[in-house]
């Protein structure tokens, strides 16, 4: 199963995680470019490559992305896995295919400006990796850490600048990925900006494709 994930940086977006508790086995691979990297390390030479383009606000090329991921998908063949964001790009996406069989693909369609307003709230304190969202989960006092009392930082790839870039860039690059699944009758499409409206049809859509659903309540995160 494919999960085109729109929502990345929003704390209250749990879609991911609802996912993978009402799918036995589940292993959840992540495509968002940062996650990327502080899985497989940016000590690594593919990390250190895809960090660079990530600090200049571009999004990974379609041979490093595609490295990163189908690397992670190795020796999961005897489990569902579930692709967090995953492919962005036509090119990935046939790279994708000619390794793995696609289920269904899941878009999750939120306005642009949405996503920039919950991206740029996030605040970092470097040495514990706590992270503050402005909107959400506030700090106490603002630009300082809760416990420490020291300044929080806004990670480069945070910054509305570099945000915005991002964001026109993935879309550019996206609308033909959904095109592509559109065409093969992978693709549905939920549009929203709230899990708790969103997830109900989520789940009652998955239980019409997928056999090992569990029919636990789809009540919405608190």
């Amino acid at each position: 199963m494919y999960y085109q994930n729109e929502l990345f940086g929003r704390k209250e977006i749990l879609v991911s995680g609802k996912l993978s508790m009402i799918c036995e086995n589940t292993c959840i691979c992540k495509g968002g470019c940062t996650t990327v990297c502080f899985q497989l390390g940016y000590a690594q030479e593919v990390g250190i490559l895809a960090k660079s383009y990530i600090d200049q606000g571009r999004l990974i090329p379609d041979d490093i992305m595609t490295r990163l991921m189908l690397n992670e998908l190795k020796g999961l063949d005897r489990y569902n896995w579930l692709l967090d964001g995953f492919p962005r790009t036509v090119a990935q996406a046939q790279a994708l295919d000619k390794e793995c069989q696609i289920d269904t693909v899941i878009d999750l369609d939120v306005p642009f400006e949405t996503i920039k307003c919950r991206l740029t709230a996030r605040w970092i304190h470097p040495a514990s990796g706590r992270v503050y969202n402005l909107e959400f989960s506030p700090p106490k006092v603002q630009g300082i850490d809760d416990i420490t009392g020291e300044p929080l930082v806004q990670r480069d790839d945070d910054k509305p600048e570099t945000v915005t870039k991002r964001l026109q860039a993935y879309d550019a690059q996206t609308k033909p990925v959904l095109e592509y699944y559109r065409e093969k009758g992978l693709l549905k499409s939920f549009s929203g900006t709230e899990t708790n409206k969103i997830w109900p049809h989520i789940y009652t859509f998955l239980q019409t494709k997928l056999p090992d659903v569990s029919q636990k309540d789809a009540a919405p995160p608190r």
